[in-house]
């Protein structure tokens, strides 16, 4: 079982990455946002691996964190989503962004990764959003926040306050880190309008 590699980029393909290892070159497969990343040929690389064995093959996919592999893995225990797939939505999101699309249960951003379709990015939202607070690295601050406006659940003046800011033409996604930000910097109990300035304040940073 390989778990991770440490070596030198030999050469990069449309999917993959081949990594020289003393003399031993790997073949990995990697999203796009992972390929585009990992610098060019002769520079060192450290990838996560994941290695898949079926009964005709021995495949690698790598990883520039654990965070991005450990999406991977929980990405296929969605019916409907193999390694492919998982990849793609790897490629289109990062672990932060799908975290917060989850929470949000934002399926339209979901869907934007090749072979997604409507069910499956249903599904996503669907059976992933009590797991994805635990996995959304640089968006655990805003995660909670984000799950309430997904399920209908946040107070009146939060709901209002991103509602406003998405009018003014940020995404969901941003309008709610930025009041998430609000909140945490003095915006508790306050009304709307107050949260509104606060996060225009956040978004202007």
């Amino acid at each position: 079982m390989i778990g991770k590699l440490k070596g030198s980029i030999e050469e990069i393909g449309a999917d993959y990455v081949l990594v020289d290892v003393h003399g031993v070159c790997y073949v990995a497969y990697c999203s796009a946002r992972t390929l585009s990343k990992i610098g060019s040929a002769g520079e060192a690389v450290v990838l996560f691996i994941e290695t898949y064995v079926r009964e005709d093959q021995l495949k690698l996919f790598g990883f520039l964190s654990a965070l991005e592999r450990e999406w991977f893995n929980l990405l296929q225990s969605v019916q409907g989503v193999g390694s492919k797939v998982a990849l793609a939505v790897l490629s289109t999101l990062s672990p932060s962004e799908l975290a917060n699309a989850i929470a949000l249960q934002d399926k339209v951003m979901i869907s934007r990764a090749p072979g997604v379709g409507p069910k499956v990015a249903v599904r996503l939202v669907t059976e992933l959003r009590n797991k994805a607070p635990a996995l959304a690295g640089e968006a655990s601050a805003s995660i909670g926040l984000k799950q309430e406006l997904g399920e209908g659940v946040a107070s009146a003046p939060v709901a209002d306050a991103v509602s406003a800011l998405t009018n003014l033409g940020y995404s969901r996604d941003q309008a709610a880190s930025a009041v998430a930000a609000a909140l945490k910097n003095g915006g508790e109990g306050g009304d709307s309008a107050k949260l509104i300035r606060l996060g225009l304040k956040e978004l202007s940073r």
